[in-house]
């Protein structure tokens, strides 16, 4: 197992100052982060929702692109300036409203310029995935 660059401390410390925008309201939380894995959990919210009472997927995109973020932080430390270059995901099942929401997240392939990995999304406490997501990220020479 690689040893992780930043802690979660560092991790929301630097995410709360380069990243606002996700990071700054404590609507999401990393809950674990050691340079090969993060685990991160989304509050609930009304707002996540699309008609019909669904978990919207833009809410589930954010989320997965953010934990992608945040595993590929803990494995090369604190670069502001690595963007996410693809993301693809597959909607499973139905995320349900009132439950909070977990993404799991590996590097597959971590690179030079280049990091591979996936992010499986849960809705509350069930063992069922709702979306797979694979993402690439480019690195920038440091």
């Amino acid at each position: 197992m690689a040893a992780a660059k930043m802690s979660v401390a560092e991790l929301e410390q630097f995410l709360r100052i380069e990243f606002p925008q996700a990071f700054a309201d404590g609507a999401i939380r990393i809950e674990s982060a050691d340079g090969e894995t993060c685990l991160l959990r989304e509050r609930y919210r009304d707002r996540m929702l699309r008609p019909g009472g669904t978990v919207s997927g833009p809410t589930l995109m954010a989320l997965a692109d953010c934990a992608m973020y945040v595993v590929l932080l803990s494995a090369i430390g604190p670069v502001g300036l690595a963007v996410t270059t693809n993301l693809n995901i597959n909607f499973l099942r139905k995320g349900q409203a009132g439950q909070d929401v977990l993404a799991a997240a590996k590097i597959l392939k971590l690179g030079k310029r280049l990091a591979v990995g996936e992010v499986t999304l849960r809705s509350g406490d069930s063992p069922d995935p709702i979306a797979h997501v694979t993402a690439t990220y480019s690195i920038p020479n440091q």
